[in-house]
């Protein structure tokens, strides 16, 4: 009886170090947030592209959390402020961050 208890302690002791293995950490809170982030990345990039005056500035864009962040480089303030304004008039955009140099 006593060798049936003993292991019935280690296989609860396996068990219970398995589920802890289970626990996982999230970077994201959801797959579905990170195709909403490609998705509005990718809207946004299409709208730079589709204007003139910005599409001629290397621009790279990175959304996170439907916060989307510019880097790169424009000749004039105005220019890059004009990258603020499309990336703001994107659907599912929260808030733009913008990073993009003035040479």
């Amino acid at each position: 009886m006593k060798s049936l208890f003993g292991k019935s302690w280690i296989w609860v002791a396996v068990l219970l170090i398995g589920l802890a293995g289970c626990a996982g950490t999230q970077t994201r809170d959801s797959t579905g947030e990170y195709i909403d982030d490609a998705a509005i990345t990718t809207k946004v990039k299409s709208a730079l592209i589709a204007d003139k005056q910005v599409s001629a500035f290397p621009i790279s864009v990175e959304t996170v959390k439907g916060v989307v962040h510019l880097t790169g480089t424009a000749d004039t303030r105005a220019e890059a402020d004009k990258a603020t304004t499309i990336a703001r008039g994107v659907a599912g955009v929260k808030s733009v961050v913008n990073k993009i140099q003035v040479k």
